[in-house]
């Protein structure tokens, strides 16, 4: 995959080039590469198993490639470095989980989830400075202060454990915001406020965000660019809107398909969509190398081109 270029001119912050990730036998990431600029968002788009969340895991260092490397603001960052090295990166890339429920611990308050990564990393000298921090966040996505931070996780709706769960990766001023499904497990109504809320804070923060998702629909909220992966490989990425409103890969073509635009279901639909799922699945293998530009900044992985 071709290294995207930031037309606001700053480098990436972080650059994924050519990463593998074998389990085993079995090829996770298949020469996976993508980058993430300040102030922009990239959306990474498949359904579950083609290696979305591995990528993620392996920018959180929570997971270790195979091959490839890793560049933090162009510094090969692969290998693992000294402690104080590995906890400036820590601090810089922060994620959002996909299940605002299980992601709090649910005997503490919502003040001690926000105070405890505000003291690791040094933001705020005293108690009333750290008090005050903690106001700040919550104001900042959406939630009173007075109210919200002496509960308990179990006294919130789902929508608000992910807007504390935002408040606390913002907590200490990171540079990258990895957001894993950070919708799915919320109900349909609210979706649109979380995704709202990452846009702003990514926009009014410079942050360079990883949106995942397997709702293609939902890209265009957040993200100005968007990756389709498919089996642990890149098959199409550009600008969102091109992306959208012009899918070359027919895997790309069958994700838009799935998104559901209001009519009423026909007896038969899902036969003829897994019949089409398996049609592109023959389309994509073997495993190509060969890539065709569709656009300025869209592009596609060639079909039925050994590797």
């Amino acid at each position: 995959m071709r290294p995207q270029a930031n037309p606001y001119g700053a480098g990436p912050v972080i650059r994924l080039d050519r990463i593998e990730r074998h389990f085993g036998a079995v090829r996770a990431l298949k020469g996976v590469s993508f980058s993430l600029f300040p102030g922009r968002a990239l959306a990474l788009v498949g359904e579950s198993g083609c290696g979305k969340t591995t990528c993620a895991r392996i920018i959180a260092r929570l997971d270790r490639p195979t091959g490839g490397a890793l560049f933090f603001r162009g510094q090969n960052l692969t290998a693992r470095g000294q402690a104080k090295d590995e906890h400036l990166y820590r601090k810089n890339v922060q994620m959002v989980f996909q299940d605002p429920f299980s992601s709090l611990n649910p005997v503490f308050t919502v003040s001690h989830h926000l105070l405890r990564p505000l003291r690791l990393h040094g933001h705020g000298a005293s108690r009333p400075a750290i008090e005050d921090n903690i106001a700040q966040l919550l104001a900042s996505v959406g939630l009173d202060p007075a109210v919200t931070k002496h509960k308990f996780p179990h006294e919130l709706s789902g929508g608000q454990r992910q807007r504390v769960n935002i408040a606390r990766a913002l907590a200490v001023q990171p540079s990258v915001l990895v957001a894993d499904e950070p919708t799915s497990m919320l109900d349909v109504s609210i979706r649109k406020d979380i995704l709202d809320l990452l846009a702003r804070v990514k926009r009014e923060k410079e942050l360079a965000m990883l949106y995942i998702t397997h709702d293609i629909a939902t890209a265009a909220h957040v993200a100005e660019e968007i990756v389709v992966m498919f089996a642990g490989q890149t098959v199409e990425w550009g600008d969102t809107d091109s992306v959208l409103a012009n899918p070359a890969h027919p895997y790309t073509q069958l994700l838009l398909s799935a998104v559901p635009d209001g009519r009423p279901f026909v007896r038969g639909d899902s036969a003829r969509f897994l019949e089409q799922a398996e049609k592109v699945r023959a389309l994509s293998r073997p495993e190509s190398t060969v890539i065709e530009q569709i656009g300025p900044n869209h592009f596609k992985r060639a079909l039925g081109a050994a590797t």
